[in-house]
């Protein structure tokens, strides 16, 4: 067996993990939000048929995440994570060319589903293979691609939109994708451990009731157990669910929310650099702490969180009453995060 290195080559598929993350931006909801009030004035949309159009578009994209999930058990991460990377540049291409109601939808559907869904699903399952005992703090740590991404890709896009245009901002960040995650996959990507004469964790050995070859042959042996009728199933996907569909639609409503209350565009995307900032310090120390206590009482915490920023949200009128806001998103986003990531690997 080879030595092993003086640094676990995990980390570097942390670091990987969270650039995946990142690069998820253009197909998350706040990525969208900068871009909103453009499309409608291009198009000629209205903003409920547009809201009706994402929200469609979301539940399709769901679908094909399936899918793609499938393929990634299949034939590994590091084979489908290039062919995820040109999709969702090539969505971002589409968004460009955008003009009415079905292209419209037809490019959300395939950005929520490459970007939002497959780019994350991916990132999370290759750190999910290389940790077992330090599970929760990888996948803090590689969830900090996401608040950084939060925290620059709405300015960014706000930055390109007022430059260059709305269309032209898109074909940007598409080639950024590309830059960003194609070479990662092809370079540094590694899908588990003993591929490189290593153990989970960087450990001496396998993990406790496991061989040293158990990955492999679970890699090899379909999983056929009917999860999709699994009661515990169901009975975890439905709360785990709820933070993310209560903070989409706030953060797809962002600029309109503080705009009825006199707060302008800009405003209302710098904003997410505190709830990226808060989102961040809460995954971190979520981390450590869903290692050591239930995952069940820690995501209280986040949906405490959660039902104080929807009451804040009724009354922002000013500067800090918004960055008050946008904190409890970042709390309620920072640890469900990192509960779901556990919960679900």
């Amino acid at each position: 067996m080879p030595a092993r290195p003086r640094i676990f080559y995990g980390w570097w598929i942390v670091a990987s993990g969270a650039v995946i993350a990142f690069a998820s931006g253009p197909g998350q909801t706040y990525g969208f939000s900068a871009f909103i009030d453009n499309i409608i004035e291009d198009t000629g949309l209205e903003r409920t048929s547009l809201s009706a159009l994402y929200a469609i578009g979301t539940g399709v994209s769901a679908v094909m995440v399936m899918v793609v999930s499938r393929l990634a058990d299949r034939y590994g991460v590091r084979r489908t994570l290039p062919a995820v990377a040109i999709g969702v540049g090539l969505a971002c291409i589409s968004m460009s060319l955008a003009q009415g109601a079905l292209v419209v939808f037809l490019a959300f559907s395939a950005l929520r589903a490459l970007a939002q869904g497959s780019l994350t699903i991916n990132g999370t399952l290759l750190t999910a293979q290389w940790f077992v005992r330090r599970r929760g703090r990888a996948m803090s740590l590689q969830g900090l691609g996401f608040p950084l991404s939060l925290a620059v890709i709405p300015l960014l896009a706000r930055t390109l939109i007022d430059a260059i245009g709305w269309r032209e901002a898109y074909v940007v960040l598409g080639v950024m994708v590309w830059v960003l995650v194609i070479p990662l996959a092809l370079f540094v990507v590694r899908e588990r451990p003993e591929e490189m004469g290593l153990f989970p964790d960087g450990a001496d050995g396998p993990p406790p009731g496991e061989t040293a070859d158990s990955a492999a042959i679970a890699a090899a042996t379909p999983d056929r157990r009917p999860v999709l009728t699994s009661v515990r199933f169901w009975w975890l996907a439905l709360p785990l669910s709820t933070p993310a569909l209560v903070v989409t639609g706030l953060v797809f409503h962002q600029n309109a929310i503080m705009r009825e209350q006199g707060l302008d565009a800009t405003i209302a995307a710098a904003t997410f650099v505190p709830m990226a900032a808060v989102s961040a310090l809460s995954a971190l120390a979520t981390g450590g702490i869903v290692d050591r206590y239930r995952p069940q009482v820690v995501f209280a915490g986040s949906m405490l969180a959660m039902i104080a920023a929807m009451m804040l949200a009724l009354v922002i009128d000013s500067v800090w009453l918004a960055v008050a806001y946008a904190a409890l998103l970042g709390v309620c986003q920072g640890i469900s995060q990192v509960v779901n990531n556990v919960v679900w690997a």
